[in-house]
């Protein structure tokens, strides 16, 4: 999915302004000013349109982890991950909103997209290990649908 789509459905998602996603994304660990943010929330077609960067996003992850759930100082931050897969922007996701498997599954049935069980958690798994699945651009839209829904009700 493209970068600057998630962006946008978490900024809609959390419904919160530009300063406040600039805020979570500094938490990430990346300084980023309110109108570089306005720029990677604007539609494609719409002029100082900027595309969002792997790492902007990774940072934004990492910072809704924190703004969510707290940061633990004892624990070092976790390495970045290049580039950003479907598949890390649905497990920071479950992460930062605590959600366990039966969660998920509850959210992607909102909006009646069907899913087994033993295919979610192959999204969850590691890639390279046996069963991994990589995570498709309509399955984390849907997932994103679902969850804002859950959110904004």
């Amino acid at each position: 999915m493209i970068n600057n789509d998630v962006l946008r459905s978490l900024r809609y998602m959390l419904d919160i302004s530009d300063e406040q996603l600039a805020e979570i994304v500094q938490l990430g660990g990346q300084s980023v000013t309110e109108q570089e943010i306005a720029a990677v929330l604007k539609k494609d077609d719409e002029p100082g349109y900027q595309p969002c960067s792997d790492e902007l996003l990774a940072h934004a992850l990492d910072g809704l982890v924190y703004f969510k759930r707290g940061k633990d100082e004892s624990r070092p931050a976790p390495a970045l991950e290049l580039p950003v897969s479907n598949n890390q922007v649905l497990k920071k996701l479950r992460v930062a909103f605590e959600l366990k498997e039966d969660d998920v599954h509850a959210i992607m049935r909102s909006v009646d997209f069907v899913v087994s069980k033993p295919e979610m958690s192959a999204l969850f798994r590691k890639a390279g290990t046996s069963n991994y699945r990589a995570c498709g651009d309509q399955f984390l839209r849907n997932f994103l649908k679902g969850l804002t829904q859950r959110l904004r009700d």
